[in-house]
């Protein structure tokens, strides 16, 4: 596919696209100062778009220590990605050695005057964060797309879950250095999922259905249309309690005038007024009036162990 130079007309298309990133840049602004730190980004970007031409690669953009970029087919992307390796391995600008990670992935993109969109630029990203130093990263379903030369060349390290389809993948690392001797070896008796699966957390009432996760962190309960789960009672706020996700935790934090509810799975109840609590297993939420007073309606909430962490 021939991309328009200025990218000005919006269409869809299938390409292959590049992240790679500069490893730990907040770290050399902290020892170098930020006009000797930016001395040496520049220079690593500098050289990672050097490479482009040679491999049919546009660069789409920069995004501080990163690039973006795009390349008519996996093998263009893969070989440009190892050529930065190698390029920014031997550089060592001002004499400080940098290490950069890469991923690259494939697919449908949706093309605008400045950007490039979709599932497969969301892939490539997660791809590149998943990396290691050193590391170019590709995704199972590519790998197809690739000619003999790095279909040979690569290795499986781990497996997750796309956001976009939720199918199962397994996440694959092109070989291109000659370190056979000093690479660690892959446990084949293990599970490796990355990231692990922690679950979401699942809330009902009657009919509807909402999920807390890394994706929709924060949720709000309350008589206000523009909540999340809305709740008809007079005796709930507008505002009345948000749910949050902290690291692997799930918390409901009380904002209300008449307080929160919480019926755990063994019955027990607890009156939360202007507190957080820890929702854990199963239980039910009642937002201003306790199980005593009115059994319904209420929020059912569960842990649902489908991953929190997709790609």
């Amino acid at each position: 596919m021939t991309v328009s130079p200025d990218m000005s007309n919006r269409y869809t298309g299938d390409l292959a696209v590049l992240f790679a990133d500069v490893v730990e840049s907040t770290g050399l602004y902290r020892a170098l100062g930020d006009i000797e730190a930016l001395k040496v980004v520049s220079a690593c970007l500098e050289a990672m778009t050097g490479v482009l031409p040679e491999y049919r690669g546009r660069l789409v953009k920069t995004l501080g220590d990163a690039v973006m970029c795009i390349f008519p087919d996996m093998d263009h992307a893969v070989s440009a990605a190892v050529e930065m390796q190698r390029v920014i391995g031997k550089l060592q600008p001002g004499g400080v050695p940098v290490q950069i990670r890469a991923g690259v992935y494939g697919g449908a993109v949706v093309i605008g005057r400045d950007d490039v969109y979709g599932d497969t630029v969301n892939v490539a990203a997660y791809l590149t964060d998943a990396a290691a130093p050193g590391q170019v990263l590709i995704a199972e379903e590519a790998l197809s797309d690739l000619s003999a030369r790095w279909r040979d060349n690569v290795r499986p390290l781990f497996d997750a879950i796309l956001k976009s389809t939720l199918a199962k993948t397994s996440v694959y690392e092109i070989l291109w250095r000659d370190d056979e001797a000093e690479r660690t070896n892959i446990n084949l008796n293990i599970t490796r999922m990355i990231p692990r699966d922690i679950g979401s957390l699942l809330l009902q009432i009657g009919g509807l259905e909402r999920r807390v996760d890394y994706w929709h962190p924060l949720l709000v309960i309350g008589r206000d249309p523009g909540c999340e789960l809305v709740i008809g009672d007079n005796r709930t706020s507008r505002r009345h309690a948000t749910i949050r996700v902290q690291r692997t935790q799930f918390y409901l934090v009380d904002h209300s005038t008449n307080g929160t509810f919480i019926t755990h799975e063994n019955g027990d109840e607890i009156h939360l007024v202007r507190q957080e609590i820890l929702l854990e297993g199963l239980g039910e939420i009642r937002p201003g009036y306790s199980s005593n007073e009115c059994p319904e309606p209420f929020v059912a909430f569960s842990r649902d162990r489908r991953s929190i962490y997709r790609v």
